[in-house]
């Protein structure tokens, strides 16, 4: 590209790991039908004296999309990552000891002339009829009998209604994105970052130990929790949420796997947190949130210990944040994605799409060379109802919450959430209705899931189900629920389709 051409000629992304191969994967993709000459150069520099957090192990359906974006296919990644299909999230001890509810990734039954199906159970739960959605949910009851296969493409099939996502090895998804970037034209560079050159809010160069000086017209911020260009260069400020989310600690530990893998990830509460569950196929990644104004680290320690199923394969992996988010993750000629951009605890397994979606708005208003600001505040303002979206959902789930064990629980409770999300609470409390954003992560399906699970129920139902006849909404509900099970049970165990997913693989 000339000097007089506006187009952005070159991209440094600082940082590798999840969110700077990601980028660099995304990017290269979405460039390469252009003519070599009007393609940007995309380079990313890491170190490997710099460790990278590998704890986002688990994911929501989003990350097929993506992988079927930068052409991964899904055998190839799911061999090469250690993964298992994910049909949703089991949520244990959160109403107390014993007690147990599951955020399925699918919607409750079908419609019926126009209603959600949800709103004829409400009416059987109002009636005393049921006390949970599980057997409505097509994810739910699959990840319970342990078998799974793809959904369905026929939308009339009962079996079309549901999605899925994965766990896999973070460290495994990296290095396989960096192999699929450099062959399509990415270049690696190693060194560690020792200055940053900057002017007019914008960042000029990056500064190598050995002296390299790496220029270009855009940058993208993977360097995690620093946030070396976006906050340590031009200042971007940090909004922190730990008024609502106090946990800012994690001990991360994987162990061997002693069973088949489970279908879905557990958030198992705790006297301080939560602890997670994530089932590959080599090994299971477990891990403590918790808050250390309640509990000791060394406690902490000790509770992650006695709840493990296997033995330890490394020493504790132990992380500090604060929850929170940039108050801008674009400025000047910097984007920041993945830690750099903010932390929320992944108790939804949130972080791998927020990065995912970060790209995504990044490619739909790419800047030229000018960097218009009307751009730069939309992805912005995208960012940030995005981001206050997840943080409502994540909130909802302790602020609701009734476990009494541990002060954290009282303390989240007695903690008066966000006005959006009260307003939220309010509307579902009173009908069931959830108001959907374009950029919800979360759609209606989950937020019943999770706040039916912790016990918020509609004071009233949609009186076009109201009005009718109690015996023939229970009857019609029962043959939706046999019917789920019957679909269910004809598909194959869950370890008949990995082995299948293996010989696919290779078979390539």
């Amino acid at each position: 590209m000339g000097d007089n051409d506006p187009r952005i000629a070159s991209i440094l992304i600082v940082g590798g790991g999840t969110a700077g191969w990601m980028a660099a994967a995304a990017l290269s993709r979405a460039f390469s039908p252009l003519p070599a000459p009007a393609r940007p150069v995309i380079k990313l520099v890491e170190s490997d004296a710099i460790g990278t957090v590998g704890v986002g192990e688990a994911t929501i359906p989003p990350i097929r999309q993506f992988n079927r974006s930068i052409g991964l296919d899904e055998a190839d990644f799911m061999a090469s990552t250690g993964a298992t299909p994910k049909l949703g999230i089991a949520f244990e001890g959160w109403m107390g000891d014993g007690s147990r509810y599951f955020h399925g990734f699918g919607d409750h039954g079908p419609d019926v002339q126009g209603q959600p199906y949800r709103q004829h159970l409400f009416r059987l739960k109002a009636a005393g009829r049921l006390n949970s959605l599980d057997r409505w949910s097509v994810p739910s009851v699959m990840a319970a009998a342990g078998r799974f296969a793809r959904p369905e493409a026929d939308p009339r099939s009962i079996l079309s209604a549901y999605s899925y996502a994965y766990h896999f090895d973070a460290g495994l998804f990296a290095g396989r994105l960096s192999t699929l970037a450099q062959a399509a034209g990415v270049t690696r560079l190693e060194g560690r970052i020792s200055a940053v050159d900057t002017a007019e809010d914008r960042v000029r160069a990056v500064q190598l130990e050995d002296g390299r000086r790496l220029e270009a017209d855009l940058f993208i911020d993977c360097s995690g929790f620093r946030g070396l260009l976006i906050e340590g260069a031009l200042k971007a400020g940090y909004e922190d949420w730990s008024r609502w989310l106090p946990c800012d600690r994690a001990i991360a530990i994987p162990t061997r796997a002693a069973r088949p893998p489970d279908l879905y990830t557990t958030a198992r509460a705790a006297s301080a947190g939560w602890c997670w569950r994530i089932p590959l196929q080599h090994r299971v990644g477990n891990g403590y949130v918790y808050s250390s104004a309640f509990i000791e680290d060394d406690a902490a320690l000790d509770e992650l210990a006695a709840g493990l199923e296997g033995p330890a394969e490394a020493e504790p992996n132990r992380l500090r944040f604060v929850t929170g988010r940039r108050r801008a993750a674009w400025k000047g000629n910097v984007v920041a994605l993945g830690l750099a951009s903010g932390f929320l605890e992944p108790l939804e397994s949130t972080s791998i799409n927020l990065i995912q979606t970060g790209i995504g708005r990044l490619l739909e208003l790419f800047p030229d060379r000018d960097f218009d600001p009307v751009l730069i505040a939309e992805y912005n303002r995208r960012t940030e109802l995005e981001w206050i979206g997840v943080r409502d959902f994540i909130i909802a789930h302790y602020h609701l919450a009734a476990r009494a064990e541990g002060a954290l629980w009282a303390h989240c409770r007695e903690t008066p959430p966000p006005d959006s999300l009260t307003e939220r609470l309010s509307l579902f409390r009173a009908r069931g209705e959830i108001d959907p954003t374009h950029h919800d992560s979360f759609r209606e399906a989950s937020w019943t899931s999770v706040l039916t699970g912790l016990d918020l129920w509609p004071q009233k139902v949609a009186p076009q189900v109201g009005g009718l006849d109690l015996e023939a909404v229970e009857s019609q509900a029962n043959r939706v629920s046999d019917l789920i099970a019957r679909a269910t049970a004809t598909l194959p165990d869950r370890l008949e389709f990995l082995r299948g997913v293996q010989m696919k693989a290779e078979a390539r």
